[in-house]
């Protein structure tokens, strides 16, 4: 490689182009977290809320050489009141099950990492499920620790519908 060739990244910020791309990694990993009827997410919403006027969250694409997505991590800001800074909520991490062992998961939290660095953030986070071993392993690996004393808790569905509509006006 010359001086003046730049090399290609394993990871890229995604854009409009990659919603088709989103969307199946977002529907492989609700297969393979034994959900796959869950996923209410289409093209559409995700052009909406990822690459519209208000984006909600962010996306990184692994890819393979030959620019072939392989994975992706899906995130947002988050904020901790004790550090008095941001952080990053790691929403969704997947790699394709062909791809996985060559570090594009790594590479991905690499990227992440990265990133608080840049905005002098103090945090990452993220969730996974206690029967995941291999992905808990994975994240042992790369120094996470579970966060035992902690439970997540979620109010969705019917329930936020019935929540809501107790809410004072404050002018949303």
């Amino acid at each position: 490689m010359s001086a003046f060739e730049v090399a290609k990244s394993p990871i890229r910020r995604a854009t409009a182009a990659d919603i088709p791309h989103i969307l199946g990694f977002i529907r492989e990993l609700a297969e393979y977290e034994n959900e796959p009827d869950k996923v209410l997410a289409t093209e559409d919403l995700l052009a909406e809320t990822l690459f519209g006027s208000t984006q909600y969250a962010k996306v990184l694409i692994a890819q393979d050489d030959d620019g072939t997505p392989t994975g992706f991590a899906l995130y947002f800001y988050n904020y901790s009141t004790w550090n008095g800074r941001p952080g990053i909520y790691l929403e969704d991490l997947y790699v394709q099950p062909k791809y996985r062992r060559k570090n594009f998961g790594t590479l991905l939290l690499y990227a992440l990492a990265g990133e608080l660095k840049q905005i002098d953030g103090k945090r990452l986070e993220w969730s996974v499920l206690k029967w995941n071993t291999p992905s808990i392993e994975f994240y042992k690996s790369l120094g996470a620790v579970p966060l035992d004393e902690w439970d997540t808790m979620r109010i969705d569905g019917d329930r936020l519908t019935k929540l809501a509509e107790k809410a004072p006006f404050i002018g949303f």
